[in-house]
């Protein structure tokens, strides 16, 4: 199996198959490379849509010059870090999952910023650590922070020091997608008033019920499952009861 970076001839290979409809294991199979090397560079040069092989290279070249220009090394000389990862690896990573917000339609810099908690050990960071982690301006985190709090992606809480931390955890995604259920429903409920007005067995009328329909299926759908996941996947383990001794007989009994 080839490694190192991938060529472009290579890439032109992936957008042939991303125009033919081929999975990215497919088209990884086609490679002889890793279908995670597929997936990773399709997600971080625009997604299956919009992947172009010149541009997705071109940016590989101005990326690999940028790391080159602002680390430079000893000669026979690799650093690692201190908990053990690939610091390129988890950048890649940290972009191709900032991609895949943003393909759900979160604007960039929100998408980084709920990357960034999301990868974080801790589940949590300030404002002044998100701007230091993204090396971006407080003023860009603190909207970033505000329009994903209003969509219940992330919420804050004080530390000891009374600083307001941003958090992510099992909670924040149930929540979220909780809401997201409540959305869909809600536009199930407007298409079912769409009935009334347009009037009963009318063609148009029909087809408002049918989104109805199918919307309140989803949504209760989604509750359900959201609710089932986090009762089995982040219940917390129940202290041992202690053993009880031998209880005195009833009154019947004596």
């Amino acid at each position: 199996m080839p490694g190192g970076r991938l060529t472009q001839q290579e890439r032109q290979q992936i957008a042939l198959g991303l125009a033919d409809g081929l999975a990215y294991a497919e088209i990884a199979r086609r490679l002889d490379r890793p279908t995670s090397t597929v997936t990773r560079e399709v997600m971080r040069n625009g997604g299956p849509t919009a992947y172009r092989a010149d541009l997705a290279h071109r940016a590989t070249e101005r990326r690999a010059h940028r790391r080159r220009k602002a680390t430079p090394q000893a000669p026979g000389r690799t650093p690692r870090p201190a908990d053990g990862r690939d610091a390129e690896e988890v950048r890649e990573y940290e972009e191709t999952f900032t991609t895949v917000f943003m393909q759900s339609g979160l604007p960039k810099m929100t998408a980084r910023v709920l990357a960034g908690l999301y990868m974080t050990d801790a589940g949590s960071l300030t404002a002044s650590e998100l701007a230091g982690r993204l090396q971006v301006s407080p003023a860009s985190v603190s909207k970033a922070v505000s329009f994903l709090e209003g969509q219940g992606l992330i919420r804050r809480e004080r530390d000891e020091g009374r600083r307001e931390r941003y958090v992510v955890d099992d909670d924040v995604l149930y929540q979220s997608t909780m809401a997201s259920a409540r959305s869909t429903a809600h536009l199930g409920e407007i298409a079912r008033q769409g009935v009334h007005v347009l009037g009963p067995g009318t063609p148009a009328a029909a087809r408002l019920e049918n989104i109805a329909r199918f919307v309140d299926f989803v949504s209760e759908s989604i509750a359900r499952a959201a609710t089932q996941a986090r009762d089995v996947l982040h219940a917390k383990p129940q202290a041992p009861q202690a053993p009880q001794g031998p209880q005195a007989p009833s009154d019947g009994a004596r």
